[in-house]
């Protein structure tokens, strides 16, 4: 009796120092990251470096397309304020085809990352911050499965890092999730890369913002984003419609036979 609680309690130690551990790392890289970087992540300090980035990037792509995965990865995944000027940014930056696919894998990873440490990190702690969003969200996710997380996506009623932090502590798996999360943000992340792309230099976007740029393909392409998830709801809407009329037809001939 005493050799089995003296086992649980060294196998608990052990875990939880490396808990304590991975903690330890990921908060020195994160700080090392906030301390180093966090006055570079605007538009104005993009711009003061714009001749500097294109002539980096052509030189170096491969490694350019790494270093801007793994900053944007960090940002996303700590919800560190930034991502919508990456994004822009890296439309600019790699064009509108490469960046919707550094943007969206990117984007991805972050938000798995974070859906991972609250699983198993932060479990306790995102059940007693956000008690109230987790019950919201358990029983539709329940009745939809992974097409609540989908519109979740698509219209941002709740934080994207609340989503990531409270859908760790559900049972979704993991592939789940990241596939979900990766179509459902797809949509946004097109609009705003394509946004990007059509900048004439980041100097003047800088300076005017983004509704003095904005063209008549942007106007709709903002349209369309907003009017996207309405659409894709009206759709899952009427399917379901169809479904709960074909299910009692067949109710009804398994009762006859």
């Amino acid at each position: 009796m005493l050799l089995m609680t003296a086992t649980v309690f060294f196998s608990r130690l052990r875990e939880r120092k490396w808990k304590v551990g991975i903690l330890t790392l990921l908060g020195a890289v994160l700080l090392w990251f906030l301390f180093n970087y966090r006055d570079q992540i605007s538009l104005n300090a993009i711009a003061q470096k714009e001749i500097w980035l294109r002539d980096y990037y052509s030189h170096h792509p491969v490694i350019s397309y790494a270093i801007a995965f793994v900053v944007y990865t960090l940002v996303t995944g700590t919800s560190f304020p930034g991502a919508t000027v990456l994004t822009l940014s890296y439309g600019w930056i790699f064009g509108f085809f490469a960046g919707v696919v550094l943007v969206s894998f990117a984007s991805t990873a972050g938000a798995t990352l974070a859906f991972l440490a609250s699983r198993f990190f932060f479990r306790d702690f995102v059940i007693r911050k956000w008690g109230k969003s987790l019950k919201k969200i358990e029983e539709p996710l329940k009745k939809e499965g992974p097409f609540y997380l989908f519109s979740l996506r698509l219209i941002p009623a709740v934080p994207f890092f609340v989503i990531n932090l409270v859908m760790g502590v559900t049972p979704i798996r993991t592939w789940t999730f990241w596939w979900v999360s990766q179509l459902g943000m797809l949509p946004g992340t097109i609009v705003f890369v394509y946004a990007g792309s059509n900048v004439p230099n980041i100097n003047e976007f800088a300076e005017k913002g983004l509704a003095e740029i904005m063209t008549a393909r942007l106007w709709i392409a903002f349209l369309l984003l907003a009017a996207f998830p309405f659409l894709v709801r009206a759709i899952h809407a009427f399917l379901r419609r169809q479904d709960n009329r074909r299910f009692p037809e067949a109710q009804r001939k398994n009762v006859g036979e």
